[in-house]
């Protein structure tokens, strides 16, 4: 791909990218205000403010947060892509990660451009494809799934996901990984109930794992 084709494309990318999460946008906003005008039903709106000033300050910061991390790891049509799909930490960012890592391409290269968005592309048709088998059989798998022996694997998915992933990289570099390691596990320790909040506790270890590798690179460690 040369440079002009590469600008063409990320161009386009981008262009078709702010369409299609705008629409996803308005679809999902539409789909609380369809269900008030069908039955008629509207929620008083102190009460809906509410709830927000609860929890819209969080999501908002995490939204952000996330735009800043996962750009640079995803590329462009792999973040509009994801970010319109959904599933960027548990299912998107591992997929794209792990196909570039097998492929042999960076992140900021064409070619990790163009991996990253055909893995985020497969994974999402595979989550469709796959709820949708989980839809037609609930009745019969749903008895398996709900078995009481299952549980721990169902509330480990997500560290499972990230320990693979953790081996490749961590192994590549092992002085880098200490101090995130250390941190997290510290802020676990003190605060068990932050273990729900990924989202916020990803950006902030890729911030340490930054700081802590330009100090060792400063320093003559690394």
């Amino acid at each position: 791909m040369n440079k002009k084709t590469s600008g063409n494309y990320i161009e386009k990318t981008d262009v078709y990218g702010k369409i299609w999460i705008w629409t996803a946008a308005v679809i999902i906003m539409l789909v609380p205000v369809v269900i008030c005008l069908a039955y008629n039903a509207w929620p008083v709106a102190t009460n809906v403010l509410k709830g927000l000033l609860g929890v819209a300050p969080l999501f908002w910061t995490v939204g952000v947060i996330e735009v800043i991390t996962y750009t640079p790891m995803l590329g462009v049509g792999g973040t509009y892509l994801g970010f319109v799909t959904g599933n960027i930490t548990s299912i998107k960012a591992p997929a794209a990660l792990t196909a570039m890592e097998n492929l042999g391409v960076k992140a900021d290269s064409e070619e990790g451009e163009v991996v990253s968005t055909i893995a985020i592309a497969t994974s999402s048709i595979v989550t469709t494809l796959i709820i949708a088998i989980g839809v037609a059989l609930l009745t019969v798998i749903a008895p398996v799934l709900n078995h009481p022996a299952l549980a721990p694997a169902f509330e480990n998915i997500l560290p499972a996901l990230f320990g693979g992933l953790g081996v490749v990289y961590i192994s590549k570099n092992p002085k880098l990984s200490i101090a995130p390691l250390v941190f997290m596990i510290a802020i676990f320790l003190i605060f068990p109930s932050l273990a729900s909040a990924v989202g916020v506790l990803v950006p902030v270890g890729i911030i340490i794992s930054l700081v802590a590798g330009r100090i060792m690179y400063k320093k003559g460690w690394i």
